[in-house]
Protein backbone atom coordinates (compact mmCIF):
# COMPACT_ATOMS: atom_id res chain seq x y z
CA UNK A 1 0.00 0.00 0.00
CA UNK A 2 1.48 3.35 -1.06
CA UNK A 3 0.46 7.00 -0.79
CA UNK A 4 0.07 7.18 -4.56
CA UNK A 5 -2.27 4.18 -4.53
CA UNK A 6 -4.38 5.81 -1.84
CA UNK A 7 -4.54 9.11 -3.73
CA UNK A 8 -5.40 7.26 -6.92
CA UNK A 9 -8.41 5.73 -5.14
CA UNK A 10 -9.46 8.95 -3.41
CA UNK A 11 -9.40 11.37 -6.36
CA UNK A 12 -12.36 9.84 -8.27
CA UNK A 13 -14.40 9.76 -5.06
CA UNK A 14 -13.79 13.44 -4.41
CA UNK A 15 -14.88 14.16 -7.99
CA UNK A 16 -18.04 12.09 -7.39
CA UNK A 17 -19.13 14.50 -4.64
CA UNK A 18 -19.95 17.06 -7.32
CA UNK A 19 -21.83 14.57 -9.48
CA UNK A 20 -25.53 13.73 -9.38
CA UNK A 21 -25.50 10.02 -8.51
CA UNK A 22 -27.96 7.66 -6.81
CA UNK A 23 -27.14 7.18 -3.14
CA UNK A 24 -26.47 3.46 -3.51
CA UNK A 25 -24.06 4.08 -6.38
CA UNK A 26 -22.14 6.70 -4.38
CA UNK A 27 -21.71 4.32 -1.46
CA UNK A 28 -20.86 1.34 -3.68
CA UNK A 29 -18.06 3.31 -5.36
CA UNK A 30 -16.70 4.26 -1.96
CA UNK A 31 -16.47 0.66 -0.76
CA UNK A 32 -15.03 -0.57 -4.06
CA UNK A 33 -12.32 2.11 -3.86
CA UNK A 34 -11.55 1.19 -0.24
CA UNK A 35 -10.98 -2.44 -1.21
CA UNK A 36 -8.52 -1.41 -3.92
CA UNK A 37 -6.35 0.19 -1.23
CA UNK A 38 -6.81 -2.22 1.68
CA UNK A 39 -6.73 -5.96 0.80
CA UNK A 40 -10.01 -6.94 2.45
CA UNK A 41 -12.42 -9.64 1.28
CA UNK A 42 -15.43 -7.52 2.24
CA UNK A 43 -16.40 -3.99 3.19
CA UNK A 44 -19.65 -2.58 4.55
CA UNK A 45 -21.20 0.75 5.44
CA UNK A 46 -23.74 0.52 8.26
CA UNK A 47 -26.12 3.20 9.52
CA UNK A 48 -26.99 3.58 13.20
CA UNK A 49 -30.74 3.50 13.85
CA UNK A 50 -32.53 4.22 17.14
CA UNK A 51 -29.19 4.08 18.94
CA UNK A 52 -29.18 0.27 19.06
CA UNK A 53 -29.30 -1.12 15.51
CA UNK A 54 -26.86 -1.08 12.59
CA UNK A 55 -28.38 -1.42 9.12
CA UNK A 56 -26.14 -2.08 6.07
CA UNK A 57 -26.65 0.59 3.43
CA UNK A 58 -23.94 -0.72 1.10
CA UNK A 59 -21.84 -3.87 0.97
CA UNK A 60 -18.97 -5.09 -1.18
CA UNK A 61 -17.78 -8.69 -0.98
CA UNK A 62 -20.53 -9.97 1.32
CA UNK A 63 -23.32 -12.37 0.34
CA UNK A 64 -26.45 -10.61 -0.99
CA UNK A 65 -28.60 -11.43 2.02
CA UNK A 66 -26.27 -9.38 4.25
CA UNK A 67 -27.85 -6.23 2.82
CA UNK A 68 -31.19 -7.20 4.37
CA UNK A 69 -29.87 -7.86 7.89
CA UNK A 70 -30.28 -5.63 10.92
CA UNK A 71 -27.61 -6.01 13.62
CA UNK A 72 -28.45 -5.26 17.26
CA UNK A 73 -25.28 -3.71 18.69
CA UNK A 74 -25.79 -5.29 22.12
CA UNK A 75 -25.62 -8.76 20.52
CA UNK A 76 -22.40 -8.10 18.56
CA UNK A 77 -19.46 -7.19 20.84
CA UNK A 78 -17.18 -6.20 17.96
CA UNK A 79 -19.68 -3.62 16.77
CA UNK A 80 -20.07 -2.41 20.36
CA UNK A 81 -16.30 -1.94 20.75
CA UNK A 82 -16.04 -0.09 17.44
CA UNK A 83 -18.86 2.25 18.44
CA UNK A 84 -17.22 2.90 21.82
CA UNK A 85 -13.76 3.48 20.32
CA UNK A 86 -14.91 6.42 18.20
CA UNK A 87 -11.97 5.99 15.81
CA UNK A 88 -10.39 3.41 13.53
CA UNK A 89 -9.36 0.20 15.28
CA UNK A 90 -8.28 -3.32 14.30
CA UNK A 91 -9.10 -6.48 16.21
CA UNK A 92 -6.34 -8.95 16.94
CA UNK A 93 -6.51 -12.01 14.64
CA UNK A 94 -6.86 -14.24 17.71
CA UNK A 95 -9.66 -12.16 19.25
CA UNK A 96 -12.23 -14.49 20.86
CA UNK A 97 -15.11 -12.14 20.00
CA UNK A 98 -17.48 -13.52 17.33
CA UNK A 99 -17.55 -11.55 14.10
CA UNK A 100 -20.97 -10.41 12.79
CA UNK A 101 -19.89 -11.38 9.27
CA UNK A 102 -18.84 -14.95 10.09
CA UNK A 103 -20.12 -17.07 7.21
CA UNK A 104 -21.30 -14.02 5.23
CA UNK A 105 -18.12 -13.20 3.29
CA UNK A 106 -18.64 -14.02 -0.38
CA UNK A 107 -15.34 -15.88 -0.79
CA UNK A 108 -14.33 -19.45 -1.74
CA UNK A 109 -14.02 -20.32 1.97
CA UNK A 110 -17.07 -18.35 3.05
CA UNK A 111 -18.01 -20.92 5.69
CA UNK A 112 -14.86 -20.04 7.65
CA UNK A 113 -14.76 -17.47 10.37
CA UNK A 114 -13.45 -13.98 9.68
CA UNK A 115 -9.83 -13.85 10.93
CA UNK A 116 -8.91 -10.22 10.36
CA UNK A 117 -11.17 -7.22 10.71
CA UNK A 118 -11.12 -3.51 11.38
CA UNK A 119 -13.61 -0.68 11.47
CA UNK A 120 -14.19 3.00 12.10
CA UNK A 121 -17.04 5.15 13.40
CA UNK A 122 -18.51 7.68 10.95
CA UNK A 123 -19.26 11.12 12.37
CA UNK A 124 -21.68 13.35 10.45
CA UNK A 125 -22.23 16.83 11.81
CA UNK A 126 -20.54 15.86 15.08
CA UNK A 127 -22.98 13.00 15.64
CA UNK A 128 -22.25 9.29 15.32
CA UNK A 129 -23.84 8.20 12.04
CA UNK A 130 -22.69 4.58 11.72
CA UNK A 131 -19.73 2.32 10.95
CA UNK A 132 -17.35 1.54 8.10
CA UNK A 133 -16.00 -2.03 8.38
CA UNK A 134 -13.43 -4.22 6.61
CA UNK A 135 -13.07 -8.00 6.94
CA UNK A 136 -10.70 -10.63 5.63
CA UNK A 137 -10.77 -14.41 5.84
CA UNK A 138 -6.98 -14.75 5.86
CA UNK A 139 -5.15 -13.79 9.05
CA UNK A 140 -2.83 -10.79 8.75
CA UNK A 141 -4.33 -9.35 5.56
CA UNK A 142 -5.04 -6.04 7.29
CA UNK A 143 -1.87 -5.90 9.40
CA UNK A 144 -0.13 -3.11 7.47
CA UNK A 145 0.76 -0.38 10.03
CA UNK A 146 -0.70 2.30 7.74
CA UNK A 147 -4.09 0.55 7.42
CA UNK A 148 -5.71 2.36 10.34
CA UNK A 149 -4.70 5.78 8.98
CA UNK A 150 -6.05 4.89 5.54
CA UNK A 151 -9.33 3.64 7.01
CA UNK A 152 -9.66 6.82 9.09
CA UNK A 153 -9.14 8.92 5.94
CA UNK A 154 -11.74 6.90 4.09
CA UNK A 155 -14.18 7.27 6.99
CA UNK A 156 -13.92 11.05 6.71
CA UNK A 157 -14.59 10.83 2.98
CA UNK A 158 -17.43 8.40 3.67
CA UNK A 159 -18.98 10.95 6.03
CA UNK A 160 -18.81 13.57 3.29
CA UNK A 161 -20.29 11.11 0.80
CA UNK A 162 -23.15 10.27 3.16
CA UNK A 163 -23.82 13.96 3.81
CA UNK A 164 -23.92 14.66 0.08
CA UNK A 165 -26.25 11.74 -0.62
CA UNK A 166 -28.64 12.75 2.17
CA UNK A 167 -28.70 16.38 1.04
CA UNK A 168 -29.46 15.35 -2.54
CA UNK A 169 -32.30 13.14 -1.29
CA UNK A 170 -33.63 15.93 0.93
CA UNK A 171 -33.54 18.41 -1.96
CA UNK A 172 -35.49 15.95 -4.09
CA UNK A 173 -38.11 15.56 -1.35
CA UNK A 174 -38.32 19.34 -0.87
CA UNK A 175 -38.81 19.81 -4.60
CA UNK A 176 -41.64 17.28 -4.53
CA UNK A 177 -43.28 19.09 -1.59
CA UNK A 178 -42.94 22.48 -3.30
CA UNK A 179 -44.50 21.01 -6.44
CA UNK A 180 -47.40 19.86 -4.29
CA UNK A 181 -47.71 23.25 -2.60
CA UNK A 182 -46.01 22.12 0.64
CA UNK A 183 -42.60 22.37 2.21
CA UNK A 184 -41.07 20.79 5.29
CA UNK A 185 -37.72 21.37 6.93
CA UNK A 186 -37.83 18.25 9.08
CA UNK A 187 -35.91 15.13 8.16
CA UNK A 188 -38.00 12.37 6.59
CA UNK A 189 -36.84 8.89 7.49
CA UNK A 190 -37.09 5.87 5.23
CA UNK A 191 -39.49 3.19 6.46
CA UNK A 192 -37.53 0.79 8.63
CA UNK A 193 -39.30 -2.42 7.76
CA UNK A 194 -39.54 -2.25 3.98
CA UNK A 195 -36.59 -4.39 2.91
CA UNK A 196 -35.61 -4.54 -0.75
CA UNK A 197 -34.08 -2.55 -3.59
CA UNK A 198 -35.81 -4.11 -6.62
CA UNK A 199 -37.28 -1.64 -9.15
CA UNK A 200 -40.86 -2.33 -8.03
CA UNK A 201 -39.93 -1.72 -4.39
CA UNK A 202 -38.07 1.45 -5.28
CA UNK A 203 -41.23 2.68 -6.99
CA UNK A 204 -43.36 1.75 -3.98
CA UNK A 205 -41.02 3.60 -1.60
CA UNK A 206 -41.08 6.65 -3.87
CA UNK A 207 -44.90 6.58 -3.90
CA UNK A 208 -44.95 6.29 -0.09
CA UNK A 209 -42.64 9.30 0.22
CA UNK A 210 -44.85 11.27 -2.18
CA UNK A 211 -48.19 10.63 -0.48
CA UNK A 212 -47.17 10.24 3.17
CA UNK A 213 -47.07 13.89 4.18
CA UNK A 214 -50.41 14.69 2.58
CA UNK A 215 -53.75 13.84 4.18
CA UNK A 216 -54.99 11.91 1.15
CA UNK A 217 -56.80 8.64 1.76
CA UNK A 218 -54.59 5.72 0.74
CA UNK A 219 -55.79 2.32 -0.51
CA UNK A 220 -53.15 -0.41 -0.24
CA UNK A 221 -53.76 -3.47 -2.39
CA UNK A 222 -51.84 -6.68 -2.90
CA UNK A 223 -51.89 -10.42 -2.36
CA UNK A 224 -52.00 -12.02 1.07
CA UNK A 225 -48.62 -11.94 2.79
CA UNK A 226 -46.98 -9.14 0.79
CA UNK A 227 -46.73 -6.74 3.77
CA UNK A 228 -49.64 -4.33 3.36
CA UNK A 229 -49.66 -3.51 7.07
CA UNK A 230 -45.95 -2.60 6.94
CA UNK A 231 -46.71 -0.23 4.08
CA UNK A 232 -49.47 1.39 6.15
CA UNK A 233 -47.05 1.81 9.05
CA UNK A 234 -44.48 3.33 6.68
CA UNK A 235 -47.00 5.85 5.35
CA UNK A 236 -48.01 6.86 8.88
CA UNK A 237 -44.39 7.03 10.09
CA UNK A 238 -43.55 9.57 7.38
CA UNK A 239 -46.75 11.58 7.79
CA UNK A 240 -47.29 14.80 9.70
CA UNK A 241 -49.38 12.74 12.17
CA UNK A 242 -46.49 10.44 13.08
CA UNK A 243 -46.32 11.83 16.63
CA UNK A 244 -49.67 10.14 17.32
CA UNK A 245 -50.13 6.34 17.38
CA UNK A 246 -51.49 4.53 14.34
CA UNK A 247 -54.93 3.07 15.20
CA UNK A 248 -55.72 -0.21 13.45
CA UNK A 249 -58.77 -2.41 13.04
CA UNK A 250 -59.12 -5.69 11.17
CA UNK A 251 -62.51 -5.44 9.48
CA UNK A 252 -62.56 -9.19 8.72
CA UNK A 253 -62.11 -10.20 12.37
CA UNK A 254 -65.20 -8.49 13.74
CA UNK A 255 -68.72 -9.98 13.91
CA UNK A 256 -71.21 -7.99 11.87
CA UNK A 257 -73.09 -6.99 15.04
CA UNK A 258 -70.01 -5.32 16.54
CA UNK A 259 -68.54 -3.52 13.53
CA UNK A 260 -70.48 -0.27 14.04
CA UNK A 261 -69.71 -0.18 17.76
CA UNK A 262 -65.99 -0.74 17.11
CA UNK A 263 -65.84 1.93 14.44
CA UNK A 264 -68.17 4.61 15.79
CA UNK A 265 -68.56 3.76 19.49
CA UNK A 266 -71.81 3.44 21.42
CA UNK A 267 -73.75 4.92 24.31
CA UNK A 268 -75.03 3.12 27.39
CA UNK A 269 -78.03 0.91 26.61
CA UNK A 270 -77.49 1.02 22.83
CA UNK A 271 -77.65 -2.78 22.81
CA UNK A 272 -77.65 -5.67 25.25
CA UNK A 273 -74.36 -5.58 27.12
CA UNK A 274 -73.67 -1.87 26.46
CA UNK A 275 -73.24 -0.97 30.14
CA UNK A 276 -71.32 2.25 29.58
CA UNK A 277 -70.50 4.81 26.92
CA UNK A 278 -67.59 3.91 24.67
CA UNK A 279 -65.57 5.68 22.00
CA UNK A 280 -64.97 3.93 18.69
CA UNK A 281 -61.82 3.63 16.60
CA UNK A 282 -62.50 6.85 14.71
CA UNK A 283 -62.55 8.90 17.90
CA UNK A 284 -59.46 7.12 19.20
CA UNK A 285 -57.71 8.09 15.95
CA UNK A 286 -58.71 11.77 16.13
CA UNK A 287 -55.70 13.81 14.97
CA UNK A 288 -53.96 10.64 13.78
CA UNK A 289 -54.36 7.84 11.24
CA UNK A 290 -56.87 4.98 11.14
CA UNK A 291 -55.82 1.80 9.34
CA UNK A 292 -58.78 -0.23 8.03
CA UNK A 293 -57.30 -3.65 7.26
CA UNK A 294 -59.29 -6.05 5.05
CA UNK A 295 -61.68 -3.21 4.20
CA UNK A 296 -63.21 -5.30 1.41
CA UNK A 297 -64.94 -7.45 4.04
CA UNK A 298 -67.26 -4.67 5.23
CA UNK A 299 -70.97 -5.05 4.51
CA UNK A 300 -72.89 -2.59 2.32
CA UNK A 301 -74.77 -0.97 5.28
CA UNK A 302 -71.50 -0.33 7.12
CA UNK A 303 -69.94 1.05 3.93
CA UNK A 304 -72.79 3.57 3.68
CA UNK A 305 -72.23 4.78 7.25
CA UNK A 306 -68.47 4.96 6.73
CA UNK A 307 -68.99 7.03 3.61
CA UNK A 308 -70.45 9.89 5.66
CA UNK A 309 -67.42 9.94 7.99
CA UNK A 310 -65.03 9.91 5.02
CA UNK A 311 -66.88 12.80 3.39
CA UNK A 312 -67.45 15.13 6.33
CA UNK A 313 -65.69 13.73 9.39
CA UNK A 314 -69.08 13.53 11.16
CA UNK A 315 -70.21 10.42 13.05
CA UNK A 316 -72.77 9.32 15.59
CA UNK A 317 -72.13 6.75 18.27
CA UNK A 318 -74.45 3.77 18.12
CA UNK A 319 -77.67 4.61 19.96
CA UNK A 320 -76.99 8.36 20.02
CA UNK A 321 -78.23 11.35 18.00
CA UNK A 322 -75.30 13.52 18.99
CA UNK A 323 -72.81 14.45 16.27
CA UNK A 324 -69.09 14.03 16.81
CA UNK A 325 -66.47 15.53 14.47
CA UNK A 326 -63.19 13.71 13.93
CA UNK A 327 -60.00 14.64 12.07
CA UNK A 328 -58.73 11.30 10.83
CA UNK A 329 -56.50 10.27 7.94
CA UNK A 330 -57.65 6.93 6.45
CA UNK A 331 -55.38 4.16 5.18
CA UNK A 332 -57.21 1.06 3.97
CA UNK A 333 -55.90 -2.29 2.77
CA UNK A 334 -57.37 -5.29 0.98
CA UNK A 335 -56.31 -8.36 -0.99
CA UNK A 336 -59.50 -8.17 -3.06
CA UNK A 337 -59.98 -6.49 -6.43
CA UNK A 338 -62.36 -3.78 -5.27
CA UNK A 339 -63.27 -2.70 -8.81
CA UNK A 340 -64.57 -6.24 -9.40
CA UNK A 341 -66.34 -6.10 -6.03
CA UNK A 342 -68.16 -2.97 -7.21
CA UNK A 343 -69.22 -4.68 -10.43
CA UNK A 344 -70.42 -7.69 -8.45
CA UNK A 345 -72.52 -5.45 -6.21
CA UNK A 346 -70.58 -6.25 -3.04
CA UNK A 347 -69.11 -2.77 -2.70
CA UNK A 348 -70.59 0.66 -3.17
CA UNK A 349 -69.00 2.57 -6.04
CA UNK A 350 -68.94 5.84 -4.06
CA UNK A 351 -67.25 4.12 -1.12
CA UNK A 352 -64.63 2.58 -3.41
CA UNK A 353 -63.79 5.93 -4.99
CA UNK A 354 -63.52 7.57 -1.56
CA UNK A 355 -61.01 4.94 -0.49
CA UNK A 356 -58.87 4.84 -3.63
CA UNK A 357 -57.82 8.49 -3.72
CA UNK A 358 -54.18 7.36 -3.79
CA UNK A 359 -53.78 3.63 -4.50
CA UNK A 360 -50.57 1.80 -3.55
CA UNK A 361 -50.01 -1.63 -5.10
CA UNK A 362 -47.67 -3.81 -3.04
CA UNK A 363 -45.83 -6.17 -5.40
CA UNK A 364 -45.88 -9.93 -4.95
CA UNK A 365 -42.58 -11.50 -3.91
CA UNK A 366 -42.28 -13.29 -7.26
CA UNK A 367 -42.03 -9.83 -8.85
CA UNK A 368 -39.13 -8.92 -6.56
CA UNK A 369 -36.50 -11.50 -7.53
CA UNK A 370 -33.52 -9.44 -6.41
CA UNK A 371 -35.13 -8.85 -2.98
CA UNK A 372 -35.60 -12.49 -1.96
CA UNK A 373 -32.11 -12.94 -0.53
CA UNK A 374 -32.18 -9.55 1.23
CA UNK A 375 -35.45 -10.50 2.91
CA UNK A 376 -33.96 -13.89 3.75
CA UNK A 377 -31.04 -12.14 5.45
CA UNK A 378 -33.45 -10.01 7.50
CA UNK A 379 -35.35 -13.07 8.75
CA UNK A 380 -32.18 -15.09 9.32
CA UNK A 381 -30.74 -12.38 11.55
CA UNK A 382 -34.01 -12.32 13.53
CA UNK A 383 -33.77 -16.09 14.01
CA UNK A 384 -30.08 -15.92 14.91
CA UNK A 385 -30.86 -13.36 17.61
CA UNK A 386 -33.92 -15.20 18.94
CA UNK A 387 -32.10 -18.56 19.16
CA UNK A 388 -28.78 -17.08 20.37
CA UNK A 389 -26.81 -18.62 17.50
CA UNK A 390 -23.28 -17.66 16.49
CA UNK A 391 -24.25 -17.17 12.83
CA UNK A 392 -26.80 -18.19 10.21
CA UNK A 393 -26.08 -18.51 6.51
CA UNK A 394 -27.49 -20.06 3.33
CA UNK A 395 -25.40 -22.37 1.19
CA UNK A 396 -25.37 -21.91 -2.58
CA UNK A 397 -28.03 -24.55 -3.27
CA UNK A 398 -30.36 -23.05 -0.66
CA UNK A 399 -29.94 -19.61 -2.21
CA UNK A 400 -30.75 -21.03 -5.64
CA UNK A 401 -33.85 -22.77 -4.26
CA UNK A 402 -35.12 -19.51 -2.74
CA UNK A 403 -34.59 -17.68 -6.02
CA UNK A 404 -36.40 -20.40 -8.02
CA UNK A 405 -39.48 -20.59 -5.77
CA UNK A 406 -42.55 -18.65 -6.96
CA UNK A 407 -43.72 -17.77 -3.40
CA UNK A 408 -47.52 -18.07 -3.52
CA UNK A 409 -47.58 -17.02 0.15
CA UNK A 410 -45.24 -14.08 -0.50
CA UNK A 411 -43.06 -12.57 2.25
CA UNK A 412 -45.01 -14.28 5.03
CA UNK A 413 -44.29 -17.67 3.44
CA UNK A 414 -40.56 -16.83 3.24
CA UNK A 415 -40.48 -15.79 6.90
CA UNK A 416 -42.18 -18.97 8.13
CA UNK A 417 -40.18 -21.23 5.82
CA UNK A 418 -36.85 -19.87 7.09
CA UNK A 419 -37.94 -20.18 10.74
CA UNK A 420 -38.72 -23.87 10.13
CA UNK A 421 -35.49 -24.36 8.19
CA UNK A 422 -33.38 -22.97 11.03
CA UNK A 423 -34.93 -25.42 13.50
CA UNK A 424 -34.37 -28.31 11.07
CA UNK A 425 -30.73 -27.33 10.59
CA UNK A 426 -30.24 -27.14 14.36
CA UNK A 427 -31.88 -30.53 14.83
CA UNK A 428 -29.73 -32.06 12.09
CA UNK A 429 -26.55 -30.68 13.66
CA UNK A 430 -27.44 -31.64 17.23
CA UNK A 431 -27.86 -35.29 16.23
CA UNK A 432 -24.09 -35.54 15.77
CA UNK A 433 -22.86 -33.42 18.66
CA UNK A 434 -23.58 -31.19 21.61
CA UNK A 435 -26.45 -28.87 20.76
CA UNK A 436 -25.29 -26.04 23.01
CA UNK A 437 -21.77 -26.17 21.57
CA UNK A 438 -23.22 -26.07 18.08
CA UNK A 439 -25.18 -22.90 18.88
CA UNK A 440 -21.87 -21.02 19.17
CA UNK A 441 -20.88 -21.97 15.62
CA UNK A 442 -22.12 -20.95 12.21
CA UNK A 443 -25.32 -22.76 11.22
CA UNK A 444 -25.61 -23.36 7.49
CA UNK A 445 -29.05 -23.87 5.95
CA UNK A 446 -29.10 -26.39 3.09
CA UNK A 447 -31.67 -27.01 0.41
CA UNK A 448 -33.13 -29.99 2.28
CA UNK A 449 -33.71 -27.82 5.36
CA UNK A 450 -36.12 -25.68 3.34
CA UNK A 451 -38.62 -28.54 3.13
CA UNK A 452 -40.06 -31.04 0.67
CA UNK A 453 -42.19 -28.43 -1.10
CA UNK A 454 -39.11 -26.43 -2.04
CA UNK A 455 -37.28 -29.58 -3.07
CA UNK A 456 -40.10 -30.71 -5.34
CA UNK A 457 -40.54 -27.26 -6.87
CA UNK A 458 -36.80 -26.96 -7.54
CA UNK A 459 -36.67 -30.43 -9.10
CA UNK A 460 -39.72 -29.63 -11.24
CA UNK A 461 -38.01 -26.43 -12.35
CA UNK A 462 -34.90 -28.38 -13.28
CA UNK A 463 -36.96 -31.01 -15.12
CA UNK A 464 -38.68 -28.27 -17.08
CA UNK A 465 -35.31 -26.80 -17.98
CA UNK A 466 -34.15 -30.23 -19.12
CA UNK A 467 -37.25 -30.82 -21.21
CA UNK A 468 -37.40 -27.40 -22.84
CA UNK A 469 -34.44 -25.18 -21.97
CA UNK A 470 -34.82 -21.47 -22.61
CA UNK A 471 -31.90 -20.73 -24.91
CA UNK A 472 -29.87 -17.58 -25.25
CA UNK A 473 -27.36 -16.58 -27.89
CA UNK A 474 -24.58 -17.88 -25.64
CA UNK A 475 -26.23 -21.14 -24.57
CA UNK A 476 -27.81 -23.67 -26.91
CA UNK A 477 -26.89 -27.00 -25.30
CA UNK A 478 -29.42 -28.77 -23.06
CA UNK A 479 -28.60 -28.95 -19.34
CA UNK A 480 -28.21 -32.18 -17.41
CA UNK A 481 -28.78 -32.45 -13.68
CA UNK A 482 -29.87 -30.01 -10.99
CA UNK A 483 -26.52 -28.25 -10.72
CA UNK A 484 -26.44 -27.67 -14.46
CA UNK A 485 -30.03 -26.41 -14.35
CA UNK A 486 -29.08 -23.86 -11.70
CA UNK A 487 -26.04 -22.74 -13.69
CA UNK A 488 -28.20 -22.51 -16.79
CA UNK A 489 -30.63 -20.29 -14.84
CA UNK A 490 -27.77 -18.08 -13.65
CA UNK A 491 -26.50 -17.73 -17.23
CA UNK A 492 -29.95 -16.62 -18.33
CA UNK A 493 -30.24 -14.03 -15.55
CA UNK A 494 -26.83 -12.55 -16.37
CA UNK A 495 -27.43 -12.52 -20.14
CA UNK A 496 -30.88 -10.97 -19.77
CA UNK A 497 -29.64 -8.31 -17.35
CA UNK A 498 -26.78 -7.40 -19.69
CA UNK A 499 -29.25 -7.13 -22.57
CA UNK A 500 -31.52 -4.83 -20.55
CA UNK A 501 -28.58 -2.64 -19.51
CA UNK A 502 -26.83 -2.23 -22.85
CA UNK A 503 -24.03 -4.71 -22.02
CA UNK A 504 -22.96 -2.59 -19.02
CA UNK A 505 -21.50 -4.86 -16.36
CA UNK A 506 -21.74 -2.13 -13.73
CA UNK A 507 -25.47 -1.60 -14.40
CA UNK A 508 -26.12 -5.35 -14.52
CA UNK A 509 -24.30 -5.82 -11.20
CA UNK A 510 -26.43 -3.12 -9.59
CA UNK A 511 -29.63 -4.69 -10.92
CA UNK A 512 -28.62 -8.18 -9.71
CA UNK A 513 -27.43 -6.80 -6.35
CA UNK A 514 -23.90 -8.23 -6.61
CA UNK A 515 -20.39 -6.84 -6.81
CA UNK A 516 -19.31 -6.21 -10.41
CA UNK A 517 -16.02 -8.11 -10.04
CA UNK A 518 -17.84 -11.07 -8.48
CA UNK A 519 -20.42 -11.00 -11.27
CA UNK A 520 -17.72 -11.08 -13.93
CA UNK A 521 -15.94 -13.94 -12.15
CA UNK A 522 -19.21 -15.88 -12.04
CA UNK A 523 -19.86 -15.10 -15.71
CA UNK A 524 -16.38 -16.30 -16.63
CA UNK A 525 -16.96 -19.56 -14.75
CA UNK A 526 -20.35 -20.01 -16.43
CA UNK A 527 -18.94 -19.28 -19.88
CA UNK A 528 -20.78 -16.00 -20.44
CA UNK A 529 -18.72 -13.80 -22.83
CA UNK A 530 -17.25 -10.74 -21.09
CA UNK A 531 -17.21 -8.64 -24.27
Amino acid sequence: MTISATLHALIPLVADLAQELPERERLRRLLAALRTVLPADAAALLKLEDGEWLRPLAIDGLVPDALGRRFRIAEHPRFAQLMAAGQAMRFAPDSPLPDPYDGLVNAPHASLHVHDCMGCVLQVGGVTWGLLTLDAIEEGRLSDPHSLAVLQAFSNLAAATVTTAERVSQLARTAAHVGAGRSDDTEAFAPRNLVGQSPVMQKLKADIALVAESDLTVLITGETGVGKELVAQAVHARSLRANRPLVSINCAALPESLVESELFGHVRGAFTGALSERRGKFEHAHGSTLFLDEVGELSLPVQAKLLRVLQSGQLQRLGSDREHHVDVRIIAATNRDLANEVQAGRMRADFFHRLSVYPLQVPALRERDSDVLQLAGFFLEENRSRLALGGLRLDVDAQAALLQHDWPGNVRELEHLLSRAVLKALSRASESGNRNAYRARIVTLRRQDLGDGMQQRAVASADAALAAPVQTDEEHAPVTGLRSAVEHYERQLIAQSLARNGSSWAAAARELQVDRANLQRLARRLGVPLQ
